[in-house]
């Protein structure tokens, strides 16, 4: 009798499977028809007129948003914006643009180099005033960009005011096709490469490529990528990078899916340009994606040393499929798996009748994967550093004082008067300001009467309201008033207080007025403690190569 009933259980198994198939179409065909009948009879009978093109996305976003935030919908008139996202290629004049909260205008806030903006002489904090004769006051940042944009080889007449000489001058530029630059800075110092990559786009790998071919011939002993605040982009960017580094032929990235076609291994294909050099690769919490595949295969084939702060953890991928009417769909369609077969996907998403909610993957389910030299790695929670080091801290008046809301204007006032004064500065790599400069600047921050919200007094005002309410202030009373007296608002002591950093952050935006964002780059590396151990490192050949290492017992 036993031998008999395995074979029964079989055989009830087959119409089970296909009646739970038939019961999940059902329920797609019945809640489809619903969502038809709920949208005809509101066209039909609610009080207003509706308009489709807005109420039926808003319902696709909505079911979307159950799903994780990667998941989304482009109808037509914003699927060009994805694909100018995607290949960083846009038609218009390469600059980026921002609202001065206390002009209430929009300025030009930085040109890139090479680009017509820069090329026609428009300056960081140039007011618009109108375009081919369309005033441009009172309007939205989005109305002013769309008109700066258009067909490449068409031309406008800019009006614009420049702050820093008081003059109105109109000027003629040529919209043409723009290429965002993936890779900010590029150079080479004491013999060591630096390569700040801001984005996986286009061919950015074998413009790298071309600069490491080049440092090589330069006779750099090490190379420093930096991949910090790097969101990642296209995955096939970050295989042809890692294959600068690794031989052909050896598996980068498999993706796997609920559907089989899904399910796809990329390898490296071209020969390396070098395999031995050191290479360390910089990470932060904004490093993800396509960055995390390339700094976590780098990893996995003990290529590289991996330094900074945990990546984001983002393990999932995702596919584009085309819809009628020339609209879009973003989905993810699986996870990826790095060389070692660990997926560092951070973020677990769930749905269900009570909506969407995620939850971080515990560390007590994190499994122990190994490296091609044997070291331990995990597998959730993005790419854990080789070595790693805490970020500085940013202040709360560094926070407030260079923030694009700031009602005083006072950075963008002080970079204006610094440049009206000096025609030119010395090199990004070298340039600091004077502590008489920093010194004009504090006076300006009196003068503008800056003020931001001090965290110590927010919360002191919080706990005196506790202790009010909790019965235990008038014991402490004294106490509260000699706390009041000192944490009262001093924005010069703070002005002192973080001079240091105050002043670099300065130098660094008015390095961007004469070098644009190559020169912005190279000048953070005088302040930078991540880079400078990076490089510390390399000139440690013994210690570089330890850390590629298994930890021995």
């Amino acid at each position: 009798m036993k031998k008999l009933l395995f074979p029964l259980l079989l055989l009830l198994a087959l119409p089970l499977s296909a009646q739970t198939e038939k019961q999940h179409n059902f329920k797609i065909a019945k809640n489809l028809e619903l969502f038809n009948d709920v949208y005809r009879y509101l066209d039909a009978m609610y009080v207003d007129t509706l308009d489709a093109d807005t109420i039926i996305p808003m319902g696709i976003n909505a079911m979307l948003s159950a799903m994780d935030p990667y998941t989304e919908f482009y109808p037509e008139q914003d699927k060009k914006d994805f694909q100018q996202m995607v290949a960083g290629k846009y038609a218009g004049i390469g600059a980026i643009i921002h609202h001065n909260y206390k002009l209430n205008r929009t300025v030009i806030w930085e040109p890139y180099e090479g680009m017509p903006a820069a090329e026609a002489g428009l300056k960081r904090g140039d007011i618009i005033l109108a375009i081919d004769d369309e005033s441009m006051i009172g309007k939205t940042d989005d109305y002013v960009s769309s008109h700066l944009r258009g067909e490449p080889g068409t031309s406008f007449m800019l009006k614009i005011n420049r702050p820093s000489t008081g003059k109105t001058m109109k000027i003629k530029i040529t919209r043409r096709a723009i290429q965002m630059p993936a890779i900010d800075y590029a150079g080479v110092k004491d013999s060591i490469g630096y390569i700040a990559l801001n984005q996986f786009t286009e061919n950015c790998a074998r413009d790298i490529r071309n600069h490491v071919i080049n440092m090589r011939k330069q006779g750099v002993k090490g190379l420093v990528l930096d991949l910090r605040d790097n969101g990642g982009g296209l995955e096939d960017e970050a295989v042809k990078l890692v294959n600068i580094f690794i031989p052909r032929g050896k598996t980068v990235v498999t993706n796997r899916g609920q559907l089989k076609r899904m399910t796809v291994e990329f390898r490296t294909t071209t020969e390396p340009v070098d395999t031995v050099m050191p290479v360390v690769v910089l990470v932060n919490g904004n490093t993800a994606s396509a960055s995390e595949i390339t700094s976590g295969a780098l990893q996995d084939y003990d290529r590289a040393v991996i330094m900074g702060q945990r990546t984001f953890g983002k393990g999932i991928v995702q596919s584009t499929v085309p819809l009628q009417y020339n609209s879009m769909l973003k989905l993810t369609t699986g996870k990826y798996y790095i060389p070692s077969g660990r997926c560092i996907q951070a973020i677990r998403y769930t749905h269900g009748r009570g909506g969407k909610w995620q939850e971080e993957v515990p560390d007590s389910l994190a499994r122990v994967f190994h490296t091609a030299h044997g070291r331990e790695v995990l597998d959730n929670k993005g790419i854990k550093p080789d070595v790693e080091i805490k970020p500085d801290s940013l202040s709360n008046i560094s926070a407030a004082l260079f923030s694009l809301i700031d009602s005083t204007n006072t950075v963008a006032d002080f970079e204006q008067q610094y440049v009206a004064k000096h025609p030119t500065i010395a090199p990004a790599g070298e340039f600091e300001l004077s502590d008489a400069d920093y010194e004009e600047f504090k006076q300006l921050v009196l003068k503008n009467k800056f003020k931001y919200d001090m965290y110590t007094e927010r919360y002191l005002k919080e706990l005196k309201k506790l202790a009010q309410f909790e019965g235990y202030y008038d014991d402490a009373k004294d106490e509260f008033a000699a706390l009041e007296k000192k944490l009262a608002h001093n924005v010069e002591h703070d002005l002192d207080y973080h001079k240091e950093e105050i002043k670099n952050m300065l130098a660094s935006e008015i390095v961007s007025c004469y070098y644009f964002q190559r020169g912005v780059e190279e000048n953070g590396l005088l302040h930078d403690k991540v880079y400078k151990e990076a490089v510390r490192l390399i000139n440690n050949p013994t210690e570089y190569h330890k850390l590629l290492q298994p930890k021995k017992d």
